[in-house]
């Protein structure tokens, strides 16, 4: 039994995911460069290794 849903999570979440995966191939200082920043908006901590 399918349900016709008006919101699909699931879709949306892999639409995010394959847009970003796109800007950041190749790229990993723009990657590490707007993981700084939202740390710092966010105030998040990394971890240490």
């Amino acid at each position: 039994m399918k349900k016709n849903k008006p919101y699909n999570a699931v879709k949306e979440a892999r639409k995010i995911k394959e847009k970003l995966s796109l800007k950041y191939y190749g790229n990993f200082e723009l990657l590490m460069k707007d993981l700084k920043e939202a740390s710092e908006r966010y105030n998040l901590r990394t971890k240490q290794a």
